[in-house]
């Protein structure tokens, strides 16, 4: 049915699915040096057509962070972005020691929470933590 890869999508997919979900145009040159050096990419494909990536990125040892998980509109609420995340997953655990403790981080797109909490994470603000913050600049 569906064939999961890991460091297989190109550039070109990539821009494809940025696009098709409307998080806008964005420049080959910058899809290029984020696909580049993102720690893994994670992609599902479809009859040989991507369906589905998330980056991964991260210090490889207390911190990743989950950045762009795209599921092809057609294909969402299929099962598809909770493959992708247990992949993440699976990549962690075979990376890092037995007995450390790391932090696995995103900012959902609007109406996506419920999606990630199913995936075992948090909402933030927490009452232990202050909010999930970003800034985006325009450069």
């Amino acid at each position: 049915m569906w064939t999961q890869k890991r460091n297989s999508i190109n550039t070109k997919e990539f821009i494809y699915l940025f696009s098709l979900v409307g998080w806008g145009e964005l420049p080959y040159e910058q899809a290029e040096k984020a696909l580049e050096n993102s720690l893994c990419t994670f992609a599902v494909y479809s009859a040989e057509k991507v369906i589905a990536v998330a980056r991964l990125c991260g210090d490889r040892a207390m911190s990743f962070y989950i950045k762009d998980l795209i599921v092809h509109p057609d294909f969402q609420r299929k099962g598809i972005g909770t493959l992708i995340i247990q992949d993440i997953k699976k990549y962690i655990i075979e990376q890092i020691p037995e007995g450390w403790y790391v932090s696995l981080e995103l900012i959902s797109a609007k109406g996506k929470e419920r999606f990630y909490e199913k995936q075992g994470f948090d909402l933030r603000p927490t009452t232990e933590d202050g909010a999930g913050m970003y800034l985006i600049m325009k450069i």
